[in-house]
């Protein structure tokens, strides 16, 4: 029986979702060819996050080899910050957090880092296992390989993840020019993303 789609699945409501950093650590600089420009729309995005009061939480997987969260992005307002060495985020430690935050699970989830093919996928996964509405930041995310990326967010849009961006996440969350919180996102969205270079499917 397919899933009843009501349209409240499409707008993000900041009290309702919780945004989760997956993986973006500094030994990943050399191997992910669009990794700078990942991390521009990334910290646009973080920032919106900070003004909208979105939870963050945010993962490492096995930091002893691979590093912390790159430099550049300001995840010092994260509610956790987990290392792990499974695949998929959600480990014990992020789903009590969450637990803690929501009193239960959150409604959606804006999900992005790396690698799209590997955790950032198996996260999804387990969050629409979990009933949990998915949106896939798609230029927030990359692999060392486009081609898997790109795979990766087909494979997830066609199990029901909402395929998205950061500006349009964001232009979501805010919802009316007439939010007190649009005077602090403007700035943020004045300078166009970085472009990611993501594949679109030809239409038949």
């Amino acid at each position: 029986m397919s899933k009843v789609v009501g349209p409240s699945l499409y707008r993000l409501v900041p009290s309702k979702t919780v945004f989760l950093l997956c993986d973006v650590q500094e030994k990943f600089k050399p191997a992910i060819p669009l990794l700078s420009s990942l991390i521009e729309n990334t910290a646009k995005l973080l920032a919106a996050g900070k003004v909208f009061q979105v939870p963050l939480l945010v993962t490492e997987q096995y930091p002893e080899k691979l590093g912390k969260t790159v430099c550049e992005l300001d995840v010092g307002h994260a509610c956790a910050n987990v290392a792990k060495t499974k695949f998929s985020m959600l480990v014990e430690p992020v789903r009590q957090r969450m637990t803690d935050i929501f009193g239960g699970k959150p409604k959606t989830a804006v999900l992005f880092g790396l690698e799209t093919h590997v955790c950032v996928e198996q996260t999804a996964f387990d969050l629409v296992n979990e009933q949990i509405d998915v949106w896939l930041v798609a230029d927030c995310c990359a692999s060392r390989l486009n081609q898997d990326r790109d795979l990766a967010l087909e494979r997830l849009r066609h199990i029901g993840c909402t395929i998205s961006t950061s500006e349009s996440v964001i232009f979501n969350l805010l919802s009316d020019k007439d939010n007190t919180a649009f005077k602090d996102i403007a700035p943020l969205v004045k300078k166009v993303s970085a472009d990611m270079q993501i594949w679109r499917p030809s239409k038949n």
